[in-house]
């Protein structure tokens, strides 16, 4: 076989092996299906004792269904035939007369993980990789395979459709707590446990008689309650996916087959056709950096702050050394303490949570940079300031270190003139909050050495960020789309509308966060320096200059166009909202990105619908600012 490598051992067991051939992660396509397929026939003929199915990847199990292939749905007898080709090959599985086990190592995305839950026995191997999930609703569709069938069947109709109606994943040791897997087990041993349970004959255990009553009786109660939470999160007109998943299990068993119309619906709707495009976009960031070997061990942060802090703290999390420094040990101790609560709430393992802590080192004198394969720096904006840091850094570096700027809004060019070697400062520019935000912009300024930006993009990608390679301007691609929107939506209270009225309207139209809660947040002294500078503002909206005159500065002075109570904006009900607001709010963010493709900021439209969504959140179901535009020409 072209895919697969089956084995058959004196113990009459059988290993089947994915490794799909000329790819260096495994999918599910149509060639992979039809070889499994014709596996399962010729243990028709010759039933084995247990079959054992594992990856022969490095990089993990089973990453999910061939996404290209959706691409090429343009019927409706093509979407079926699609959903019908995995339901009926495991459920097929699912029926043999000999135990089979599914052996998880890495990641075990959607089809990956429909094909393990039609096995008898789950083995997860308990290592930081492995991780397990049905995040077909990120991509605007449904786990048609099984999933909806199986997976509240095996964990309880609550816990499936958190991961379900999310596409959040699980790892080794909560997939066992849970039940979805049957053991966890290190990897040392994991050959020989898989052999030693396929053989046991253990009996899967039962789910609790309140959780079977849930997938029985009382599924009604279970769907009501679902959709109302998914209600808080997502309109069924922008995302049909996770009330679709709801439907088919309630009323068709999890069965998609058995409601053809919805499978059209979805599979051929705006929704999934433009997160899919998403997720193209996201594999091409994650392409940036592939061509340099540059591999980060040690890391030197220079401003503790909070974005300088929260950036050390996240290198930490991602296993890096990291040296934090500041004036004062009184300074970097807040960067600390928000470290350690990351590392607890992220890590959740105490022993993980410790070695991170031990990784991310108070460095007052800097000594750090002598050892550090990136430096970063996070001071505050001030030319003349980052002048005499760079003076005094650059003699420090070792040979081939990363020198970096998280500037946000000054030009590199005019950072680097007192560099012996210019070429070399690289901006890697992180969002706030650095742990929730998954885009970075890596900034290229003019003469930049090419080979520093690809170690740049590399950096990103090893710390499981999203690079995106852009050119030295004021707010480059991110921060330059958001000051006119805001502006604008600040413009719009000006007329009379209140805040509460104007975010209601961004937020019906799929953004995260309204405008002008998002101003209260960044600070609205420098939301209307940013305004100035990025906009070409001459006059700042009246109702921003009265609230900065007044000290009314947003969440960090604990009033602005909102009043802030722990954390969170209090906010009054919204009036009516007037017809097209949301569209007039979101143009100049349009216009504004058009002009810096046309400008060369950023390389294309694609990349700039990247940035915008990774960068922003902006609305994921349109598929991007100039996505949308385009759709409606």
């Amino acid at each position: 076989m072209k895919h697969w490598n089956l084995v058959k051992e004196d113990s009459g067991i059988v290993v089947a092996t994915l490794d799909k051939a000329g790819e260096s992660a495994n999918i599910l396509s149509a060639e992979v299906l039809v070889e499994f397929s014709q596996i399962l026939d010729q243990l028709d003929l010759y039933q084995p004792k247990g079959l054992i199915i594992r990856s022969g990847k490095d990089a993990g199990f089973i990453a999910g269904a061939d996404i290209q292939e959706f691409t090429l749905l343009d019927t409706a007898e093509k979407s079926r035939a699609l959903v019908a080709r995995g339901w009926d090959l495991f459920n097929r599985l699912a029926a043999v007369p000999y135990p089979t086990l599914s052996l998880v190592r890495g990641h075990c995305m959607g089809g990956g993980l429909e094909l393990s839950l039609a096995c008898r026995y789950i083995l997860a191997v308990d290592e930081p990789g492995t991780k397990m999930a049905l995040p077909e609703v990120m991509l605007g569709i449904f786990p048609g395979w099984g999933g909806m069938l199986r997976l509240p069947q095996r964990v309880g109709p609550t816990a499936a459709f958190d991961m379900m109606l999310t596409g959040k994943s699980i790892d080794a040791q909560r997939a066992k707590k849970m039940g979805l897997a049957d053991d966890a087990v290190p990897p040392r041993v994991m050959e020989q446990a898989a052999r030693q349970l396929v053989l046991s004959g253990q009996p899967r255990g039962k789910l609790p008689l309140l959780q079977r009553l849930l997938n029985g009786p009382l599924k009604a109660v279970v769907a009501s309650g679902a959709r109302k939470q998914v209600a808080k999160k997502a309109r069924q007109e922008h995302y049909p996916a996770p009330y679709a998943i709801i439907d088919i299990w309630q009323h068709h068993h999890g069965n998609a087959l058995a409601a053809p119309e919805i499978i059209e619906r979805i599979i051929s709707s705006p929704t999934a056709r433009n997160l899919v495009r998403v997720f193209f976009l996201q594999e091409r960031l994650k392409g940036f950096g592939k061509e340099s070997a540059v591999k980060v061990r040690r890391v030197h942060v220079i401003g503790a702050g909070s974005m300088g802090g929260d950036i050390a703290a996240w290198c930490a999390l991602r296993g890096l050394t990291v040296t934090l420094q500041d004036q004062s040990l009184e300074r970097i101790a807040p960067a600390v303490q928000r470290a350690q609560k990351l590392f607890a709430r992220r890590l959740r393992d105490p022993l993980l949570a410790r070695a991170a802590f031990d990784r991310l080192i108070p460095d007052v004198n800097g000594d750090g940079v002598a050892h550090a394969d990136v430096v970063i720096e996070a001071i505050f904006e001030d030319v003349a300031a980052k002048h005499a840091l760079f003076k005094a850094v650059e003699p420090r570096l070792k040979p081939g270190a990363l020198l970096a700027t998280n500037t946000s809004s000054l030009k590199l060019e005019d950072l680097r003139t007192v560099l012996d070697r210019p070429d070399r400062l690289v901006g890697i520019h992180f969002f706030n909050p650095v742990a929730m935000m998954p885009l970075v912009e890596v900034v290229q300024a003019e003469g930049a050495d090419p080979a520093m930006l690809q170690a740049a993009c590399a950096f990103v990608r090893q710390i499981d960020k999203l690079p995106l390679p852009v050119k030295s301007a004021p707010g480059f691609l991110v921060n330059a789309v958001l000051a006119p929107y805001l502006l604008a939506a600040m413009r719009a209270v000006d007329e009379g509308l209140t805040p509460a009225t104007v975010d209601a309207a961004m937020l019906a139209f799929g953004m995260p966060m309204g405008p002008i809660e998002l101003a209260d947040t960044v600070g609205l002294d420098i939301a209307m320096a940013a305004g100035q500078q990025l906009a070409g503002a001459s006059q700042a909206p009246r109702c921003l200059q009265g609230k900065v005159a007044q000290g009314q500065l947003g969440k960090k002075s604990g009033l602005g166009f909102y009043a802030w109570r722990d954390g969170k904006a209090v906010k009054p009900a919204a009036d009516a909202i007037p017809a097209g607001l949301a569209e007039r709010l979101v143009q100049p963010l349009i216009e504004r990105a058009e002009q810096l493709v046309a400008a060369g900021i950023v390389a294309d439209a694609d990349l700039a619908d990247a940035g915008v969504i990774f960068g922003t959140g902006f609305a994921p179901f349109t598929g991007g600012p100039l996505n949308m535009q385009q759709a409606s020409l």
